[in-house]
C-alpha cells in the first residue's frame, strides 16, 4: 500500500478524503489523517479499511517527523503559517508535499533544496488560489498558442451562500474563515492595471469602488479589488497586458453596507478595546460615535454617516443586531475586528440546512489578426450540505487529484510549484469536470475595461 499522510482535518477535507478513499483499493492507497482533534477525521473516514486517524501535534517535532517519515506523500491542510515546518521535514525525509495555500517567502526559499532532491512541493492548488490559476492559464495558453496577444485579464471569485439559502438582507453568510472577511483589503492599497495605467485604491475607498457583472441564471454581482492584482503578472506571462484586475465577488449592495464598518473603524485589528468582555453590542457601536446627552445610538450613527431611515443599509444594520443592549461581547482584550466578527457570526453563520456556493468569473481580452476579441468564462458550484460544501469540493478535489497525480508520476517537475503549467492543469481540470467543476465560456464583443474603474 502507498501511504498518504493528510495533516489537518478541517472543513475542506471532506471531498479530499472521499476522493482518496474511493480510489484507495484500485490505487493501493492507505490514508492517515493526523490532527490534534481527530473527531471530524474519524467521522469522515468511518470504518474504512484503508484509512486511520491519528492524534498529531504539528509542533511536536518527533511525532511530526515520525508521521512524515512513514508516508510516501504529505498533504498539509493546516493554516498557511504552519506549512513550513511540515515542508522542511518533507525535504529532510525526501517526501513530496501538497498544500492549497499561497506560496510564502519561507516556502519559496526551499525551492533549490526541493529541486536538488527531485521533490515536488505543490502549493496554491485549492480554489482561489488554485482553480483560478488553472482555468485562467488554460485559456491564456490557448489564445497564445494560436498567435493571440493578451491585452486584458480580469478574474473574480466569491465564496457565497447558495440562492436557496440566501435569506438575509446582506445576501451573505460566512462560508469560510470569518476573520479573513472582516480584515479583507487591509494592509496596503489595492493595486491593478487599467488600460495601461497603474491604479490604486486605499482601504478607506475600497468598498466604494466596485464593478458589476452578470452570470447567467445567477444574476448580478459586484466585485471589489484584491490587494495586489499584479502579483501574478509575470507568472501568468502578462507583462505586456494593458488591463489586469483581480477581485472578490459579493452580491450587489454588500460593499456599500460593509463600508459603514470601515468608516466607523470596526474592522480595525491593530488595537484592543478596554473592558471589551463587559460590553454589549450596543456599547461597542456607541464607542465609535460622538457623545450626546440626548441622542440615541441609532440617531447618532445615522447623523454621523448620513444614513436615511428608509435606506436599505439601515435595515441591514438593524438586522445584524449591532444596537442590541442585551447581547454581550464576552471577549477579553478584543480588537474591534474581533468583536465585529463575533457580532456577525451570530447572524451569518450557516445553519444546518444552509448550502454554500462558489462563483468564479474570468474575462480575457486579446488581439488576433488585427481584431480585438473577448472571452467570458464563469464557474458556479453549489454545496450539497454542511459537510460536502462547495468550498470543500473546490479546495479538496484539486488537492486530492494533484496528490494522486504526483504519486503516480504524472506530475514530475520538481521544486516549489503552483499549478500554471500544462503538465499540471490539463489533467486536473479535465478530471474536475467529472465532478461538475466546469467553466462555461463564450465569445462576446470586446468591451475593454469597465469605466467605473478608470
Amino acid at each position: 500500500m502507498r501511504k498518504i499522510l493528510i495533516i489537518g482535518s478541517g472543513k475542506s477535507t471532506s471531498y479530499l478524503l472521499k476522493y482518496l478513499l474511493d480510489k484507495s483499493s484500485s490505487e493501493s492507497l492507505f490514508i492517515t489523517v493526523g490532527d490534534l482533534n481527530i473527531k471530524n477525521a474519524k467521522t469522515l473516514i468511518g470504518n474504512h479499511q484503508n484509512a486511520e486517524a491519528i492524534t498529531l501535534d504539528v509542533f511536536d517535532e518527533s511525532s511530526r517527523a515520525k508521521a512524515i517519515k512513514n508516508a510516501d506523500i504529505v498533504v498539509s491542510m493546516l493554516p498557511a503559517r504552519f506549512h513550513i515546518e511540515v515542508a522542511k521535514d518533507c525535504i529532510t525525509y525526501k517526501k513530496h508535499m501538497v498544500t492549497a495555500s499561497y506560496v510564502s517567502d519561507e516556502m519559496q526559499a526551499l525551492n533549490d533544496k526541493a529541486k536538488a532532491k527531485g521533490l515536488i512541493l505543490m502549493n496554491e492548488i485549492g480554489v482561489d488560489p488554485g482553480v483560478d490559476h488553472m482555468s485562467a492559464m488554460q485559456v491564456l495558453d490557448r489564445i497564445r498558442d494560436k498567435g493571440g496577444k493578451i491585452i486584458l485579464f480580469e478574474s473574480f471569485t466569491g465564496g457565497l451562500v447558495a440562492p436557496e439559502s440566501d435569506n438575509n438582507l446582506w445576501n451573505y453568510k460566512f462560508t469560510w474563515n470569518p476573520r479573513n472577511v472582516v480584515i479583507a483589503g487591509q494592509g496596503q492599497a489595492a493595486k491593478f492595471l487599467q488600460e495601461g495605467a497603474y491604479k490604486y485604491i486605499p482601504y478607506n475607498r475600497l468598498f466604494r469602488r466596485t464593478e458589476f457583472l452578470e452570470i447567467e441564471k445567477f444574476g448580478r454581482f459586484e466585485v471589489y479589488a484584491n490587494r495586489d492584482s499584479l502579483k501574478y503578472q509575470n507568472i501568468y506571462g502578462l507583462n505586456n497586458v494593458k488591463t489586469l484586475y483581480r477581485g472578490t465577488m459579493r452580491r450587489v449592495g454588500f460593499s456599500r453596507a460593509w463600508n459603514i464598518f470601515v468608516m466607523l473603524g470596526m474592522t480595525d485589528d491593530s488595537y484592543t478595546i478596554d473592558d471589551s468582555q463587559n460590553m454589549s453590542y450596543r456599547d461597542f457601536t456607541n464607542s465609535f460615535l460622538p457623545y450626546s446627552p440626548s441622542d440615541s445610538v441609532e440617531l447618532k450613527l445615522r447623523h454621523e454617516l448620513k444614513i436615511d431611515q428608509d435606506d436599505v443599509v439601515w435595515d441591514k444594520l438593524i438586522e445584524i443586531d449591532i444596537f442590541n443592549p442585551n447581547k454581550r461581547v464576552e471577549l477579553k482584550n478584543a480588537t474591534p475586528a474581533q468583536i465585529l466578527q463575533k457580532i456577525l457570526m451570530d447572524s451569518w453563520t450557516l445553519s444546518k440546512d444552509d448550502k454554500d456556493m462558489i462563483v468564479m468569473y474570468h474575462k480575457f481580452g486579446y488581439e488576433l489578426h488585427g481584431k480585438k476579441h473577448q472571452i467570458d468564462a464563469n464557474m458556479v458550484v453549489l454545496g450539497e450540505d454542511q459537510t460536502y460544501t462547495a468550498m470543500a469540493k473546490t479546495v479538496g478535489l484539486p488537492v486530492a487529484i494533484a496528490t494522486l497525480a504526483i504519486l503516480n508520476g504524472k506530475i514530475t517537475t520538481p521544486g516549489v510549484q503552483i499549478p500554471i503549467t500544462k503538465e499540471v492543469y490539463q489533467p486536473i481540470l479535465k478530471e474536475l469536470e467529472e465532478f461538475g467543476i466546469v467553466f462555461q465560456e463564450k465569445e462576446v464583443p470586446y468591451l475593454g475595461y469597465n469605466p467605473l474603474n478608470n
